[in-house]
């Protein structure tokens, strides 16, 4: 008696021949090379070469024999370079500027920019497309342009905001030892606040509409569905938004850079980039601001990892 697979000529899928499966495999194998590439190719080219050129600059330094003056010859000194950063008080004191930095301007930044972008999404705001517009119009401001209007604003005898608060028997000095760092934080918060408020926004309009009409059926109000509802379920980008800003507060340079130029208050080595900077470009040892970058870059991956764990223990957590 003939089977199901003689009368019909055809074979189940499980008898189908190896070659059609090990086409098929192929074809799934070219497909994520093809969709890969780019981005391998990009990580590749601005990651993963310069940070190895840095590792192998760091190994060695340019010794001077005499008076210093001829070319120099390179010499393998090993982790000569790391200790020689970790020892120096400059740097760490300025991972101590980023500590304070990041203590004032992560939970501004953070909780401005999520009540601007819940402000926007109640609907209470009239024109609401104008307000995202100027709220991000900082943003569009390159960071060296939005430091030197603001230290123009900062410096005594040309700034016309001192000249208000002097009138008014008010006397503020935005360039001294407790009042710097603040204005730096000022400075981000004026170009950065907008950016994330238009994560959170975007994040916002994600939500499914029955949820919110579900809890404004079951009584709560404006202010306790957002707090209850809206922010619990974004959780992911509030946590996006603290991991990049502590990102950027490790890279801190433009802002400070420029205030060097007004108040001695910020020196060469003000913050890990700054120390950097003055390591390669003024003192010619680019031993030491590589190895300098590599411990920067360290400390940043442990702390975003320890951010994205963190995260990820909350969100595995009963609630």
């Amino acid at each position: 008696m003939l089977s199901e697979e003689e009368r019909t000529g055809t074979k189940p899928p499980a008898t189908r021949p190896a070659r059609t499966r090990r086409a098929g495999r192929r074809q799934q194998l070219l497909a994520c090379v093809t969709l890969l590439a780019p981005f391998t190719a990009l990580l590749i080219a601005v990651f993963l070469i310069p940070v190895g050129y840095s590792v192998y600059l760091s190994l060695f330094s340019q010794d001077h024999e005499g008076l210093g003056f001829g070319g120099g010859t390179t010499v393998f000194t090993g982790l000569r370079s790391y200790l020689a950063v970790l020892d120096d008080p400059s740097f760490r004191s300025g991972f101590g500027v980023i500590a304070l930095y990041c203590v004032i301007f992560v939970p501004v930044v953070v909780v401005g920019a999520l009540a601007l972008a819940l402000l926007l999404d109640s609907g209470l705001v009239r024109l609401r497309r104008t307000a995202q517009m100027m709220l991000y119009l900082p943003h569009a401001v390159p960071g060296i342009i939005a430091a030197v209007i603001w230290l123009y604003l900062y410096t005594p005898g040309l700034s016309p905001v001192i000249k208000v608060f002097a009138e008014a028997d008010i006397h503020i000095d935005f360039l001294g030892l407790h009042t710097v760092l603040p204005a730096i934080v000022n400075i981000a918060l004026w170009s950065g606040l907008g950016y994330n408020m238009v994560i959170f926004y975007a994040a916002l309009q994600a939500l499914p509409r029955e949820v919110i009409e579900a809890a404004r059926i079951d009584g709560a109000g404006g202010l306790r569905t957002a707090l209850f509802v809206k922010v619990p379920i974004i959780r992911g980008s509030v946590v996006m938004v603290c991991m990049f800003a502590l990102i950027g507060a490790l890279q801190l340079f433009t802002e400070p850079t420029l205030m060097n130029q007004a108040t001695p208050m910020v020196n060469s080595r003000y913050t890990p980039n700054m120390y950097i900077y003055d390591a390669a470009f003024r003192r010619n040892n680019y031993g030491l601001a590589s190895a300098a970058s590599v411990i920067l870059l360290v400390v940043t991956c442990a702390l975003s990892y320890a951010v994205t764990r963190w995260a990820g223990r909350r969100e595995r957590s009963p609630r």
